[in-house]
């Protein structure tokens, strides 16, 4: 009797190869529950700027030849830093 097991790799190409010909159902007794979260998110944080701050902020970041919410974020993780 051929036994199947799920491959062992990080590779998400040959995971995508190896699903694209099998069953998840043949494979049921090796799944195991994952109660944890596998991926930590990044949160979205909204904020509140006048319209002559936001454009500031725009001046900045093209000077810099940046993207003005990374600047933004720049800015933020400079201060949690120091903090």
């Amino acid at each position: 009797m051929n036994i199947k097991t799920i491959p062992q790799t990080d590779s998400i190409q040959e995971l995508a190869q190896f699903w694209d010909t099998h069953d998840l159902t043949d494979f049921e007794a090796q799944l195991e529950e994952v109660i944890e979260p596998v991926f930590d998110r990044e949160a979205l944080v909204q904020i509140r700027l006048r319209s002559q701050e936001v454009e500031a902020v725009k001046k900045v970041a093209r000077s810099r030849g940046i993207n003005y919410t990374d600047l933004i974020r720049e800015w933020v993780l400079e201060k949690v830093r120091t903090a």
